[in-house]
């Protein structure tokens, strides 16, 4: 269940602006403010089904988006390529200091660490 709403909270993140108001308001409602069906139901005045299938399309509608292009599924990809990189640059700087000294390596793995931090911005 868990990871459902990680899941949906990451599509939402990316894609909730293409859902219509409605949808963007029962979902949040929902996922976000973890209210119940038959809560948002009572709020809205509709029934509780209806509120089912507001949120249903909207999933259904941000999941086609993202089969389509991939962009979660290529964000977590370069996320964890990043995190490579940082481990990388932190065990060079770790190796320079205990037997090189190179101030010229100590400063590209700094410039390194800094490029990879701004990719995750």
């Amino acid at each position: 269940m868990k990871n459902q709403t990680y899941r949906m909270t990451m599509l939402f993140d990316f894609y909730g602006e293409l859902l219509t108001q409605r949808q963007r308001e029962f979902f949040d409602l929902y996922y976000n403010e973890d209210l119940s069906l038959a809560e948002i139901a009572e709020n809205s005045g509709i029934s509780r089904q209806g509120v089912r299938d507001v949120i249903v399309r909207a999933e259904a509608a941000m999941q086609e988006i993202e089969d389509k292009t991939g962009l979660i599924r290529r964000y977590t990809q370069m996320q964890s390529h990043i995190s490579a990189i940082e481990n990388a640059a932190a065990e060079i700087k770790i190796i320079n200091y205990r037997q090189y000294e190179d101030a010229r390596v100590d400063a590209l793995t700094d410039v390194i660490a800094r490029a990879a931090q701004a990719l995750k911005e």
